[in-house]
């Protein structure tokens, strides 16, 4: 038995699916509520070309846009507790007397000291590939990033390495 916030944390930090589709199982109203809530809230975001089906990701019926997705990280970024689960490196959750199972971010560059990252989400699923959001402090300003369909985990994580290359040399070029 996990609490509604450990599951949160295992969904944002480690793309956890079972705990995602824990929390709209089990959420006062069922899934469809909690599929509801979610795109009420996208709308509220003026998130427009947003949809959403169930919680996991997992389906391809979920759709959104990078414009979308940058109002997400936005919102997103002003709940401390969205901040914090998504960009801890790691988490350790005990189930019963079992050995505690410890779970990892999927974005290894929370962990990098010369990144300062305020919220983070990987993503895959085949039609739209490996897929990265987060916001980055560089050069001292917010930076949305929004990676889609990488071929691979790696590839997401060099892309983001190059976009703050080419943010930081442009921003020494203009001093």
């Amino acid at each position: 038995t996990l609490t509604r916030g450990e599951l949160l944390h295992l969904a944002l930090m480690a793309s956890e699916n079972r705990a995602a589709h824990a929390l709209g199982r089990t959420y006062p109203g069922g899934m469809s509520t909690f599929v509801g809530l979610m795109n009420a809230k996208a709308a509220q975001l003026g998130m427009r070309d947003t949809r959403y089906v169930e919680p996991t990701g997992l389906s391809s019926e979920n759709v959104s846009t990078p414009r979308d997705l940058v109002k997400l990280l936005q919102a997103s970024a002003l709940r401390p507790a969205i901040r914090n689960f998504t960009t801890d490196e790691q988490h350790e959750v005990r189930t019963g007397r079992s050995a505690p199972t410890t779970f990892r971010n999927t974005n290894m560059l929370v962990a990098n000291p010369n990144w300062d990252i305020k919220v983070s989400k990987t993503g895959f699923i085949n039609e739209a590939g490996q897929c990265l959001v987060m916001v980055a402090r560089m050069n001292n300003r917010d930076v949305a990033i929004v990676l889609l369909n990488a071929e691979g985990k790696g590839t997401r994580i060099g892309d983001a390495v190059k976009i703050r290359q080419m943010v930081q040399t442009k921003y020494m070029a203009s001093l």
